[in-house]
C-alpha cells in the first residue's frame, strides 16, 4: 500500500521545490528596476507588484488545487486547449524558459568572460559564440534534469533549493543592513498611478501563467509520491503554494528596496541586472560577483527545469504519440535556441502578449472561486472569460504601438466591405478610450469585474420538458 502521508520535510522540500520553480529571471531582474523607476512612490507600486507576482500566483496553486487540477474543464473543449496550448507556449519555449537561459548568461557568466563580442554567421543570421555555447550548456543541464520527474522534489527541493535561498537571503540582509541613499523621485508611470504600475510590472514575471501549470505539476509530483486522495493533494498544494509565497515576497521586497536605495549605483542602469551586478560589485567585490552569478545560475536553473518539465507533460498528455522524454529533448532544444535572440528583444516582444494573455488568466483563476456559487457556472465561466479576452486583447494591440488610442481614425478603402470593418474597429477603439484605466492599460479589469459579479444573478437553467 503507498504511503498517503507526507513528512514534515517532504512537505517542506515541496515548499522549497515550488518557490525555485517560480524563482527564476524575470523575479530577479523586475523588481530592482521597479524600484529604481517608482523611488520615492516605492511602497505603492510594491505592493501592486505583490498582487500580481506574489499574490495571484498563490491563488492561482489554489484554484488548480480547488479545481484537482481541471481549472479549464467548464470552457469548450476546443477553447480550454487553445487556451491552454498559448499558455505553454508563453511560459515555456516562446519567452519564460528562454529567458532563464538569458539572464542567467547575462549575470551568471558575461562578467567573467573577457571577451564576450565573438560573433558568427548562419547565413544571415549573427549569434553571440559565447551566449549560443553558454545556453546549449545551459539547456542541457535543464534538459538531463527534467527527464526524470519523478526525482525533482529530491533533485531541487531538497538539495538546490536551500542552496539557493541561504544565497538569496545573504543578499536581502546585506540591503536592509547596508546604508542606502533615499529614493529619488519617481519615474515615468510611477509618479502618478505607481500601484497600477506596479501590478503591470508584476505581469512580467508570468508566475500567474506559471501556477497554472505548476499547479497540475506539483499534483503529478505528489501521485508520484503515492498521494492519490484529492483533499491531500489540495493540502500539500496549498502549504507548498504559501512556502512558496513567503519566500517570493522576502525576495521582491529586499530587491524592490535595493532599487529604490540604489542611489548613483543605478546610474545608466537600463535593466536590473545591472542594478544586481553593480550593487554586488560595490558591496562584496569579486566575492559578491560570484554570490550573485550563484544566485542566479540556480534560479533560472530551477525555474529553467519546472518549465520543461510542466510543458513536456502537457504536450505528452495532448499528443501522446510524443513521448515526455522526446518532448523534453525537444522543448529543451527550442529554449536554447530562442534564447539567442537576445534579452532586451525577447522582453520588448513579450509585454504586448502577456498584456493580452494575463486578463484572461487572472479571469479564469478568480472565476474559479466562484463556480460553486454560480447557478449557470459554466455559461458564467465563458462570459467571463470572454470578456476578459476582448479587453486584453485591445490593452495587448495598445502595448505595441501599432495605433494611437486616443486619436484613431478608421483606414479609407476602396473597398465597400473593408470600409465598413475599418469603420467598425474604429467605433470598437473610440469606445475602449473611454474605459477606466485604459490609460494605464488594464482596461480590462472593471468590465471583466462586472460582468462577474453579474453572473451571479443569472437564473438556474431551467430543466422543464416539454410535455409529449
Amino acid at each position: 500500500m503507498q504511503n498517503q502521508q507526507m513528512s514534515f520535510s517532504d512537505t517542506l522540500g515541496l515548499g522549497f521545490m515550488t518557490f525555485a520553480f517560480y524563482l527564476g529571471a524575470g523575479n530577479l531582474i523586475f523588481p530592482p528596476f521597479a524600484g529604481m523607476l517608482a523611488g520615492e512612490n516605492m511602497h505603492p507600486a510594491m505592493f501592486g507588484f505583490l498582487l500580481t507576482a506574489v499574490g495571484m500566483p498563490l491563488i492561482g496553486l489554489i484554484a488548480v488545487a480547488k479545481a484537482k487540477g481541471k481549472i479549464m474543464g467548464l470552457l469548450p473543449a476546443a477553447v480550454a486547449t487553445a487556451l491552454a496550448v498559448a499558455i505553454y507556449i508563453i511560459i515555456g519555449p516562446a519567452f519564460a524558459a528562454p529567458r532563464t537561459g538569458l539572464v542567467a548568461y547575462e549575470i551568471g557568466a558575461k562578467p567573467f568572460l573577457d571577451n564576450t563580442d565573438m560573433m558568427f554567421h548562419i547565413g544571415s543570421i549573427a549569434l553571440n559564440q559565447a551566449q549560443l555555447v553558454y545556453t546549449l550548456v545551459f539547456f542541457g543541464i535543464t534538459m538531463l534534469l527534467a527527464l526524470y520527474p519523478g526525482k525533482l522534489l529530491d533533485s531541487i527541493g531538497k538539495v538546490l533549493t536551500p542552496v539557493l535561498m541561504f544565497l538569496l537571503a545573504g543578499l536581502a540582509i546585506s540591503v536592509f543592513v547596508g546604508a542606502g541613499s533615499a529614493p529619488m523621485a519617481p519615474q515615468g508611470a510611477y509618479v502618478d498611478s505607481p500601484m497600477v504600475q506596479g501590478i503591470l510590472e508584476g505581469y512580467n514575471t508570468m508566475d500567474t501563467l506559471a501556477s497554472l501549470m505548476f499547479g497540475i505539476l506539483i499534483i503529478d509530483i505528489l501521485r508520484k509520491k503515492g498521494i492519490e486522495s484529492a483533499e491531500l493533494q489540495t493540502k500539500y498544494l496549498v502549504r507548498a503554494g504559501i512556502i512558496a509565497a513567503i519566500g517570493l515576497a522576502f525576495v521582491y521586497v529586499s530587491l524592490f528596496y535595493l532599487g529604490a536605495t540604489a542611489g548613483d549605483i543605478a546610474n545608466g542602469a537600463k535593466t536590473g541586472s545591472v542594478i544586481l551586478t553593480n550593487y554586488v560589485n560595490e558591496m562584496f567585490g569579486e566575492t559578491g560577483k560570484v554570490l550573485l552569478a550563484t544566485v542566479v545560475t540556480l534560479a533560472c536553473l530551477t525555474t529553467s527545469v519546472g518549465l520543461v518539465s510542466a510543458c513536456a507533460e502537457f504536450f505528452n498528455e495532448l499528443l501522446p504519440k510524443l513521448s515526455y522524454k522526446l518532448l523534453v529533448v525537444l522543448l529543451s532544444i527550442i529554449c536554447a535556441l530562442v534564447a539567442n535572440v537576445g534579452l532586451s528583444e525577447l522582453i520588448s516582444i513579450s509585454v504586448p502578449v502577456l498584456m493580452m494573455i494575463y486578463p484572461i488568466a487572472i479571469a479564469l483563476v478568480l472565476v474559479t472561486f466562484l463556480t460553486n456559487i454560480y447557478k449557470r457556472p459554466e455559461l458564467s465561466h465563458r462570459i467571463v472569460l470572454a470578456t476578459a479576452f476582448i479587453f486584453g486583447i485591445m490593452d495587448g494591440v495598445k502595448a505595441t504601438g501599432w495605433i494611437n488610442v486616443n486619436n484613431y481614425t478608421a483606414a479609407v478603402s476602396d473597398n465597400g466591405f473593408m470600409q465598413i470593418l475599418n469603420d467598425m474597429f474604429a467605433a470598437i477603439v473610440h469606445v475602449y478610450a473611454k474605459v477606466p484605466l485604459q490609460t494605464e492599460g488594464m482596461a480590462w479589469l472593471l468590465p471583466t469585474m462586472i460582468v462577474m459579479l453579474a453572473c451571479l444573478l443569472l437564473p438556474a437553467k431551467s430543466n422543464t420538458v416539454a410535455a409529449a
